[in-house]
């Protein structure tokens, strides 16, 4: 059985489909059809939805995190000890909510059916707003699309919504509910089950590795922002799901002289402060990595776990020298992170294995990351680069170049850098390694770029990166796009 909050009734469920996700639950089964299914894929943010989780801050103070989430992509299981917040729930004792009455006030909807994730969206923001912002506005809502009001209206209501907000029944049932949140805190392995499809819900590592022993075939469930894409698009069954999201041991972000550990099932959201302290591109990086709404949901370890060549985190990753830790019953082993990737979608992790953290070097200074996408936000990348380099007097003691995007799997460029190693840091060197390129890779072309148009972009990123190392006042950190 799972347990979560619709709002403020109590929901236990054991006999659902675990296939069935969070938007179709509040379609069809309790009957709240405002949020609208748009695209089934998480781009168009129609679905949004917002989960409450208790959260101790940073001054030890407990509270309700409110985030924004893609219904579409989000399995009921998940919910498991949280609080689910749909559109219906906004509107208090005959009164629209604040975020709702600023739509209207700003003239902010047209056709209607893009409004409620809109409005979702809005309410996480002033959530977790002190002030008006237009960079969290744009952050906020660039998972979120219209078609009708060109978004000025829609920004203009996100600034009267956190402007002087005012307390809602949110805020005066905080306490109420993170004392029934408290009382519902799962104590146990939960568990969805249908009959002919389960998904178990673990608590701690150890009970992971058993049931991971016990069910090799079962789909390990994280964020689900790629794996929910199986059944949205392309309708097939997953009978066996183990969720991750519920193991404390695997949402840690730790701090050490030499390197940061980052549990596997920590959101994107969640990862960016460090990483963008340690390497401010890795952050820049991160703000482009889909939507708000998707860093809320997929981790790090999912992105790397489901080996696609055109994931954004592993070319970075491997530029710093990552490793991860990988988990079977009660045996560990270290792997460098670019000897997992094997061919497309094949990596080294064995059956019943899975990543359980991440390791990141620190103290690369030169390093820098470069994404190449037709949209700036929430869009693939066509071509994704790192560069991570030592440079001696002059000379290049160390070279590490990592491209996403232009191989089968996210792979390092193994010629150019042997051309930089040893050579002088100069325009001369860097073209040498840029012909190297055309040795490491034969890429594809399909709809998001040419062959010929991935490998001038790998060329140009590095030329880019030499020019911003010569003259950092000009740098233009991670913001290529087509």
């Amino acid at each position: 059985m799972i347990q979560f909050l619709l709002n403020q009734e109590l929901r236990s469920e054991h006999a659902l489909d675990p296939n069935l996700t969070v938007l179709n639950y509040l379609r069809e089964h309790v009957g709240k059809p405002g949020t609208k299914e748009g695209c089934a894929s998480g781009d168009c943010g129609a679905c949004t939805v917002v989960v409450g989780e208790l959260h101790t801050n940073d001054q030890g103070a407990e509270q309700i995190r409110y985030r924004s989430l893609n219904s579409c992509l989000t399995f009921v299981s998940s919910l498991h000890g949280k609080q689910l917040i749909s559109v219906e729930d906004l509107k208090h004792q005959g009164q629209l909510h604040s975020v709702q009455q600023a739509m209207v006030e700003c003239h902010g909807s047209q056709c209607g059916f893009c409004t409620p994730g809109f409005v979702m969206s809005l309410f996480a923001l002033q959530k977790n707003s002190d002030a008006p912002d237009s960079q969290k506005a744009h952050e906020a809502l660039a998972g979120n699309l219209c078609r009708c009001t060109g978004y000025r209206p829609i920004l203009a209501a996100a600034e009267q919504a956190c402007c002087n907000k005012p307390l809602d029944q949110f805020d005066s049932r905080q306490a109420d509910t993170i004392a029934r949140l408290k009382a519902i805190a799962p104590t146990q392995t939960g568990e969805l089950n249908s009959g002919d499809k389960r998904c178990l819900v673990p608590l701690t590592v150890a009970d992971l590795a058993d049931l991971y022993d016990a069910y090799p075939q079962a789909r390990l469930l994280a964020g689900g922002t790629d794996l929910a894409l199986e059944v949205t698009q392309f309708h097939r069954t997953l009978p066996v799901m183990i969720y991750v999201g519920n193991i404390e041991e695997m949402k840690r972000i730790e701090h050490f002289d030499d390197r940061l550990e980052i549990g596997a099932a920590t959101a994107l959201s969640d990862c960016y402060t460090a990483l963008h302290h340690e390497y401010p591109d890795f952050g820049e990086l991160l703000h482009r990595f889909a939507s708000l709404q998707i860093r809320n949901q997929g981790t790090l370890g999912g992105n790397i776990g489901n080996a696609s060549p055109i994931g954004d985190s592993p070319p970075l990753l491997i530029a710093l020298g990552a490793q991860i830790v990988l988990c079977k019953g009660d045996t560990r082993r270290t792997l460098a992170l670019e000897d997992y990737f094997i061919d497309y979608r094949v990596t080294a992790r064995q059956d019943s294995e899975f990543i359980e953290t991440i390791i990141v070097p620190k103290g690369h200074t030169l390093f820098r990351a470069y994404k190449v996408s037709k949209r700036l936000d929430d869009d693939i990348s066509a071509v994704c680069a790192a560069f991570n380099l030592k440079i001696d007097n002059g000379v290049i003691s160390e070279a590490r170049v990592a491209f996403g995007g232009m191989a089968a799997t996210p792979k390092r460029a193994k010629s150019c850098e042997a051309t930089l190693v040893g050579a002088t840091w100069n325009s001369a060197t860097v073209e040498k390694a840029c012909a190297a390129l055309a040795e490491d890779f034969t890429p594809l072309s399909d709809f998001r770029a040419s062959k010929e148009y991935r490998l001038l972009s790998a060329q140009n990123l590095l030329r880019k990166y030499f020019i911003e190392l010569q003259t950092p006042h000009i740098e233009t950190r991670v913001t290529a796009y087509v």
